[in-house]
């Protein structure tokens, strides 16, 4: 297979790198392409692989073409490489743009797939979710899923389900990512060194995440096994509740849903 990815910014990064680290050497070919030298740098810095600037020699020379720019630069990029990516199989990680509204700047035989990947992918612990375009048929929904499996988990959903899975696991590691964050410097202030408090807040976040998976048990009944009567974990949970923790990550993916779909428009 060879793909191309038109963009060379962080998520095409994070996906190059994890397909490289989880497929065998010479089944995959990757290449990319982007205007932005400080991107092509840093591309080529963290994946070794040469990135060029023309996107039309990209298409010419790849099966698979990963739409990697940002979804205010897609119309026209997709418009000016129309031809090039005729009989091509375009996978989309542009946010909120429709299988529709690429559809409409490509020609017929292009076969379009719309993907939410997320930066874990980098680790080989991405989620990633997609949906068919009108042209795209069982073949081209087995390669895109081959490509993201290399990288974590993948799901097929409906369209209208996207929007949503961009603000919830699209930008989900952010808010992670602050949670961490946030523990950690609570280790801090309660006297931990920096580095040790940083480890057991990362390690405490994912192996949570893990016993959810594992288990299949309800993050609500996992909670509530830890939280003794009288005890710290329930002291804890009671200034994170009146603080209003949960309100605002239910607030934060409704808030990156919405942007989803205004980027989309």
């Amino acid at each position: 297979m060879t793909i191309g990815f038109l963009g060379a910014g962080k998520m095409a990064t994070a996906l190059a790198r994890g397909l490289l680290a989880r497929t065998e050497q010479g089944q995959t070919q990757i290449s990319a392409c982007d205007t932005n030298p400080s991107a092509r740098e840093s591309f080529t810095a963290q994946t070794s692989i040469a990135c060029g600037t023309d996107s039309r020699e990209l298409c010419q020379a790849c099966d698979v073409l990963v739409l990697a720019v940002k979804p205010q630069q897609a119309v026209d990029l997709l418009r000016n490489l129309s031809h090039a990516l005729e009989e091509k199989l375009l996978v989309s990680i542009a946010a909120g743009l429709s299988t529709a509204r690429i559809e409409s700047c490509v020609s017929s035989s292009t076969r379009v797939i719309r993907v939410m990947p997320n930066t874990p992918a980098l680790v080989g612990k991405g989620v990633s979710a997609y949906c068919l375009g009108i042209n795209a048929n069982k073949e081209d929904a087995m390669t895109t899923r081959t490509l993201l499996q290399a990288v974590g988990s993948v799901f097929e959903v409906a369209e209208k389900q996207l929007d949503a899975v961009t603000g919830l696991s699209g930008s989900g590691p952010a808010y992670v990512c602050m949670v961490i964050e946030a523990l950690a410097d609570g280790g801090v202030a309660a006297g931990l060194p920096r580095d040790l408090a940083l480890q057991l807040a990362a390690g405490t976040v994912a192996g949570s995440a893990e016993m959810v998976l594992q288990t299949g048990t309800h993050p609500a009944l996992l909670k509530d096994a830890v939280a003794s009567p009288a005890g710290t974990t329930i002291e804890g949970l009671r200034v994170l509740e009146s603080k209003g923790l949960r309100s605002a990550l239910l607030e934060a993916v409704a808030a990156a849903t919405r942007r989803s779909i205004e980027l989309g428009s």
